[in-house]
């Protein structure tokens, strides 16, 4: 679950299984009860349906919370990093950054990095199309040290220059959970 819709989709299905919901963060649900096997199944089941993915091995669930930082990083918090990426996911999850990225690339087949700066374009795009702010304050939102590091980095992911791509018809933005 990576956004509002997403939680409130999980939700509706969780409560017609007439369980009761502890806590819902991005990613991640808390019931009341433990689940039998046939319950697993059919919840399995109906997530499918919608796109989702029951996780139930601990390696999934990592990734799964490395990809929901990185989200909840570059999407929903206004402030700065204080540090860098790779001190606060291992803040965040309590695990050796060296593991969390050796992990995460296996299962993925790219890097936290990489995840990061599609995840930051992605943003950009939605900016640019938006068209209510400047380059440099999209650079200055994005944490980026100057508007050239964007444009390069934008450049690389989409093949395209932010200007270009603002004139595109199809402008090839994608979902979060897709990237």
């Amino acid at each position: 679950m990576v956004c509002g819709r997403c939680e409130m989709v999980v939700r509706a299905e969780l409560e017609k299984m007439g369980l009761s919901i502890i806590a819902m963060q991005l990613g991640e649900v808390e019931i009341a009860t433990d689940l039998n096997e046939s319950q697993m199944q059919l919840l399995s089941q109906y997530l499918n349906e919608l796109g989702f993915e029951l996780l139930d091995n601990k390696e999934n669930k990592t990734v799964e919370r490395i990809k929901n930082l990185i989200i909840g990083l570059v999407h929903y918090k206004k402030e700065q990093l204080k540090s860098n990426l790779s001190s606060y996911l291992s803040d965040n999850l309590l695990q050796d950054y060296s593991m969390l990225s050796k992990l995460f690339s296996e299962k993925e087949g790219a890097t936290i990095e990489h995840y990061f700066i599609a995840q930051k374009i992605e943003l950009a795009k939605e900016l640019l199309l938006y068209n209510e702010m400047t380059l440099s304050e999209i650079a200055i939102q994005l944490n980026y040290s100057n508007v050239a590091h964007l444009s390069n980095q934008f450049k690389k992911i989409t093949g395209f220059t932010p200007t270009q791509f603002k004139f595109l018809k199809d402008n090839r933005r994608k979902q979060i959970d897709d990237l």
